[in-house]
């Protein structure tokens, strides 16, 4: 039976992952210009990468007795191509320290399984994290994009 904190802290990485999700997709959508042609598609499979990892996350904590949360924190998704780099780079720098504690919990707990599943993702997000720093390392200067909205946390 895995402990209420690894429930909680799996029902936080369902609600991070959902979040990124979002903030990506809505980054491909939104920027513009010549440096934004050339990372759409990026920030597009990100999205869809994110989604999977949400769900994947979600089947466990499902799995392990626990009720997947619908709740995410309010998105803040920047006004510039480099707003927008940078908030995906901090997202990213807080889901790799979640998912090093998830590590440890797990194993603290005896559970194989999610520490296999959370050392696939967190290898995944080291490479996002990786992606985007090279990103911001060529970014020369921010895009224009429109006003991004700032999306209101959805409430279950």
């Amino acid at each position: 039976m895995a402990s209420e904190r690894l429930l909680a802290l799996l029902n936080r990485a369902v609600s991070k992952e959902v979040e990124a999700s979002i903030k990506y997709m809505w980054h491909h959508v939104l920027i513009k210009g010549v440096q934004g042609a050339a990372v759409k598609d990026l920030l597009r499979k990100l999205a869809i990468a994110e989604m999977k990892h949400a769900e994947a996350i979600a089947r466990r904590l499902a799995y392990l007795g626990g009720t997947p949360t619908t709740k995410t924190d309010s998105i803040s998704m920047g006004e510039s191509f480099e707003d927008m780099l940078r908030s995906d780079l901090n997202a990213e720098e807080e889901a790799i320290a979640l998912y090093k504690v998830i590590l440890r919990v797990a194993d603290d707990d005896g559970d194989i399984t999610t520490m296999r599943l959370f050392e696939e993702i967190l290898a995944e997000e080291e490479g996002h994290h990786n992606t985007l720093i090279r990103l911001m390392n060529r970014l020369q200067s921010p895009l224009t994009t429109r006003k991004c909205p700032k999306m209101p946390s959805k409430k279950a």
